[in-house]
């Protein structure tokens, strides 16, 4: 779908992105009475901010892999892609999304998303202390993921060969700015 973007079986792989490149991101507690309400809140403020949404509100979903590991998907070819979305008018993201399948439960989200120009990543995650997202500026041009690519190729963790063939061949090709 996008040309040239860090291949999208590689992206459950590689979150070897620098800091630098982190330019937004938010943390909600458990504890407050309103996770939900500010999550969702937190969200689309850095989403409309970062510019992940486009002007039909579209952008790119990666669904979370639930209790599989990385490696157990590539083991199941479960492999995840992107999946071209849109922002309704109507939306809980991080409450009835994160219950069903966007997440653990309510308040507990995991899942990637991208804009459609592959420019801005946003990661939802859940951590010790609270659940919270934060934004990657152009990851297919990062240092950290291109050294996580080819070491993950060099070292053929998954033993997959179509995988090593299609990062390899966008690696070789070179990302582009």
């Amino acid at each position: 779908m996008i040309p040239d973007a860090v291949p999208a079986s590689a992206i459950p792989h590689v979150l070897g992105y620098e800091r630098e490149r982190v330019f937004g991101g938010f943390l909600v507690d458990y504890k407050d009475p309103r996770l939900v309400e500010r999550l969702n809140k937190g969200w689309y403020d850095l989403a409309t901010s970062a510019g992940l949404l486009n002007e039909n509100r579209e952008f790119l979903l990666m669904l979370p892999r639930g209790t599989w590991t990385a490696a157990e998907d590539r083991r199941r070819r479960a492999m995840h892609i992107w999946h071209r979305v849109r922002l309704l008018d109507r939306w809980d993201i991080m409450g009835a999304g994160a219950a069903t399948f966007l997440g653990i439960r309510a308040g507990h989200p995991g899942f990637a998303m991208l804009a459609l120009d592959n420019s801005v990543w946003l990661l939802a995650d859940t951590y010790e202390t609270g659940a919270g997202v934060y934004a990657v500026h152009d990851p297919a041009l990062s240092p950290g993921v291109l050294r996580g690519l080819e070491w993950l190729t060099r070292e053929d963790v998954y033993k997959d060969r179509d995988f090593r063939y299609e990062v390899t061949s966008w690696l070789e090709r070179g990302p582009q700015s």
